[in-house]
């Protein structure tokens, strides 16, 4: 049996626009890979202060790698 609509086709027609422009409000979007998605939602979210907070200090925390001169890597030592 079919399923037959009980909407006019004048009204199939606007509720068909109104279903595009939700979508477009909503900001659908298509991805080529997942690096691009996540580099887009990271654009996208703030991060809260107290974390970033955190992260900085964490960074500061951390010590720089030794430099080697430039005759050890000459010589590989």
């Amino acid at each position: 049996m079919k399923h037959r609509s009980k909407l006019s086709p004048e009204q199939q027609h606007a509720e068909q626009q109104s279903a595009a422009q939700v979508n477009q409000q909503q900001g659908a979007r298509e991805f080529a890979t997942a690096e691009e998605m996540l580099g887009f939602d990271a654009s996208q979210t703030t991060v809260p202060p107290q974390i970033a907070e955190r992260l900085k200090q964490s960074i500061a925390a951390i010590a720089p790698p030794p430099r080697r001169s430039w005759w050890q890597n000459l010589l590989g030592k």
